[in-house]
């Protein structure tokens, strides 16, 4: 008998607990100081390449400070008793580093880069980009970021996995950014289906979905008994 397959769609939200700030928390669109305008759009990239590196090299060695909460550490020890797949909007690794195994950026990872020139191919990176880092075929490096404006390569594979879920999650995501809110569109109609939010993203969810209006680590905990009651989990778990 096949065991049943979770998908969980990740947003900002998760993180948060682990001390990364979302955008929607900031304040007149800027991020820690940063126009999100200025520094995450190809366009941005062409005027002033150095402010756009410095903003990610601040927030890739955010990411490296930050560590995995419970809410990443209980959708990884779900693995030992059903399948897990994370797609997830974040740029951090803090789903793999809790010990997630199937896990989807759609829209890019933070600790890796690659060339201007072309983004098929991808280095990690702890370290700070610097203007005037080459490629090897040339481009200067920059980092391994889905851009606003920028094609959203995943989205095929993202959807074929909601398509074949069994439980389908929404988990710290406003649901504002597209094409990956339209996921929630794409989930079979006999899926048991979970958002969990602080502030509940009615917009893109149906009344087919159980909210649960917690914070993450409260929230996939309270989500876990729900699968229990329903004996789609074990007790012991």
């Amino acid at each position: 008998m096949s065991r049943p397959l979770l998908v969980v769609l990740s947003g900002a939200g998760i993180s948060a607990e682990s001390g990364l700030k979302t955008f929607r928390d900031s304040e007149d669109g800027l991020w820690n100081g940063y126009d999100i305008e200025e520094v995450a759009t190809p366009q941005a990239f062409q005027r002033n390449p150095q402010l756009v590196l410095d903003f990610y090299n601040w927030r890739r060695q955010e990411v490296l400070q930050a560590k995995p909460n419970e809410a990443h550490m209980l959708l990884a020890s779900l693995e030992k008793y059903i399948d897990v797949c994370i797609i997830t909007q974040n740029i951090d690794d803090l789903h793999e580093r809790a010990g997630s195994t199937q896990v989807l950026h759609l829209h890019g990872e933070i600790l890796k880069q690659c060339s201007a020139k072309n983004k098929e191919y991808t280095w990690p990176c702890t370290h700070n980009i610097q203007l005037g880092d080459s490629a090897p075929d040339g481009g200067q490096m920059r980092p391994f970021i889905v851009w606003f404006g920028e094609e959203v390569p995943m989205m095929e594979a993202a959807a074929a996995m909601v398509s074949r879920a069994d439980i389908f999650a929404v988990i710290g995501t406003s649901l504002q950014v597209y094409p990956a809110a339209g996921l929630t569109r794409l989930v079979p109609s006999h899926c048991l289906s979970f958002v969990i939010d602080r502030s509940i993203p009615y917009s893109g969810i149906t009344h087919h979905f159980e909210t649960i209006e917690m914070p993450a680590t409260l929230g996939v905990a309270e989500m876990i008994l729900d699968l229990k009651r329903r004996n789609l989990l074990p007790h012991t778990q």
